[in-house]
């Protein structure tokens, strides 16, 4: 729904979490990570004394353009998010030509900023990346940027002076500002390149659209909460949208995602994805048949169309976004407890009574992003090992939770995913490969991981200890689990042994697993270990 989207992108800019030992290196006083083989700004600090973040920086920044580390260059090519959150005492970034993109709420509250300078380099603005930087009068934005986040320039004196109608920064539309007209039908300023997010949040005048062909940007939830579009046109020609089939919509072309639809969207058979927002607030529509074609449904696809009662999930999905079909009919005539959407944990509806631990059907394939948000009732949760995703803030602010198992089948974890969950000390993941797993920005991310373990498999607390996506949030990290839990299904049985019978007759001696004795060697040793678990019912 609108107010959690938007109250969780507050609390991303308000509550950010921040860890003393997430820069790889401070060359003149800047601090850096490396990725790969450039270098990003990150921020200078944790200031405890100062709620929540500090980001440390005052007076006058010059970043360079490369930067020297262990006898290595780097070019600098971006400014990570929060790099400089906060920095009320910051007056001046001269910004190089290195730089490629700005992060999320980089220069969020840099109130003595008065003027900032965006070298022709840079293609992309992050989320409220400049937002309540209420000094800063003055923006030079290029021609290069295309591609700017929701909210960047908000309570800005830049923004705050801009007249009523359609707000540009520089070749961007970046926002309608001001009440729309009853019955507007949109159109561009010629040569325009992108439109921002959240450009036309709750523009209840608009009835209609026309996209030009110069436009390669369109950035999520553009068109959020627009209750009386009509008509959705790209003009032919546009090299990365398109309205195929009169389907009065825009589609990524490439990617086949249906970008946003109104109440009388035609769905093309063609489509893959119905992405974030696409159709927040069609009030008209009823009823949906989405195409066996589509994979994935975006966060808030479907939200506040309150007239919507029944819909298909074709098998060939594979994702469900957060609040996708938050205050639907369907979903307020849904009874109490945890809603599925097809084969995904959707949400949990209701007042969760305390002490819960959660369990699922079986054959869940992922959790939706807010599924738990703020279930304080949450004890305790084990995944099944048929999940491959937990979305975006899904287990955020579960304040009651102590402990969570996460099985080796999940590829992504989103967004704060775990942040804010106080009571919880135990994280037990199953997974045997990092680099197969995309993690979100702070997943486990809050002020209260000091007496917090991460349990894991044997032989994998080094690349655990490595990953900055883990180890910040634990203070110890042990390899004390699922010896005998061979196929990693969460359950230590007979089909175990099966599995070490399989190595043993392939050769393949090479998973730490199915060594349940511990003696360096899979052998029939492991098999009568194994058994022995299994009968006195008391895992190593």
């Amino acid at each position: 729904m609108k107010n959690i989207i938007t109250s969780s992108i507050l609390v991303l800019a308000l509550l950010l979490p921040a860890l003393a030992t997430a820069h790889d290196f401070e060359v003149d006083s800047i601090y850096y990570n490396i990725n790969g083989n450039e270098a990003t700004v990150t921020f200078r600090t944790y200031d405890h004394s100062y709620y929540p973040f500090s980001g440390g920086y005052s007076g006058s920044v010059v970043i360079p353009a490369t930067v020297t580390y262990n006898g290595i260059t780097y070019p600098v090519t971006s400014i990570g998010d929060q790099a400089f959150y906060n920095c009320r005492g910051l007056t001046s970034v001269d910004i190089p030509n290195s730089v490629t993109s700005i992060g999320r709420v980089v220069f969020y509250n840099c109130t003595g900023l008065t003027s900032i300078v965006i070298p022709n380099s840079v293609t992309a603005i992050g989320v409220q990346a400049f937002e309540d930087c209420t000094g800063l009068t003055s923006i030079d934005i290029p021609n290069s940027v295309t591609a700017i986040g929701g909210y960047a320039f908000n309570n800005t004196a830049w923004y705050n002076n801009q007249p009523d109608g359609m707000v540009y920064a520089g070749k961007v539309a970046y926002k309608y500002k001001g009440t729309m007209p009853s019955g507007t039908n949109m159109t561009f300023k010629e040569g325009t390149l992108g439109i921002a997010g959240y450009a036309f949040e709750g523009c209840i005048g608009m009835t209609g659209i026309v996209i030009p062909n110069s436009v390669t940007e369109i950035n999520g939830m553009a068109f959020f909460d627009c209750p009386v579009l009509t008509s959705i046109v790209v003009e032919s020609g546009n090299p990365r949208y398109d309205s195929r089939n009169n389907c009065n919509a825009i589609i990524e072309t490439a990617s086949n995602t249906l970008f946003l639809g109104c109440d009388n969207t035609i769905f093309p058979n063609s489509i893959t994805a119905i992405g974030d927002g696409a159709f927040s607030g069609c009030t008209g529509l009823t009823s949906i048949d989405i195409p066996n074609s589509v994979t994935s449904i975006g966060d808030d696809a479907f939200a506040d169309c309150t007239g919507l009662t029944s819909f298909n999930i074709p098998n060939s999905l594979t994702y469900v976004g957060g609040y996708a079909f938050d205050n639907t009919a369907w979903y307020n005539n849904q009874p109490d407890g945890l809603v599925y959407v097809g084969m995904f944990a959707y949400g949990y509806k209701g007042t969760m009574p305390s002490g819960t631990n959660m369990t699922f059907k079986e054959g869940t394939l992922g959790i939706a992003g807010g599924a738990f948000h703020s279930c304080t009732g949450l004890a305790s949760i084990v995944i099944p090992n048929s999940v491959t995703y937990i979305g975006d803030y899904a287990l955020y602010y579960c304040t009651g939770l102590t402990s969570i198992d996460i099985p080796n089948s999940v590829t992504s974890i989103g967004d704060e995913a775990f942040s804010w969950c106080s009571g919880l000390t135990d994280v037990y993941s199953y997974i045997a490969d990092l680099s197969s797993v995309s993690s979100g920005y702070e997943q486990f991310g809050d002020y209260y991981g000091s007496g917090r373990t991460l349990h894991v498999l044997q032989g994998t607390a080094d690349a655990y200890r490595a990953n900055k996506n883990w180890y910040p949030y634990f203070v110890q990290i042990v390899e004390d689990i699922f010896i005998g839990d061979v196929n990693r299904d969460l359950e230590v049985n007979i089909a175990d042994v099966n599995a070490v019978i399989s190595i043993i007759l392939g050769g393949n001696d090479d998973t730490i697993a199915a060594d349940v004795n511990g003696d360096g060697e899979i052998n029939i040793a492991d098999i009568n270990a194994l058994i022995d678990i299994i009968l006195s019912g008391t895992p190593n």
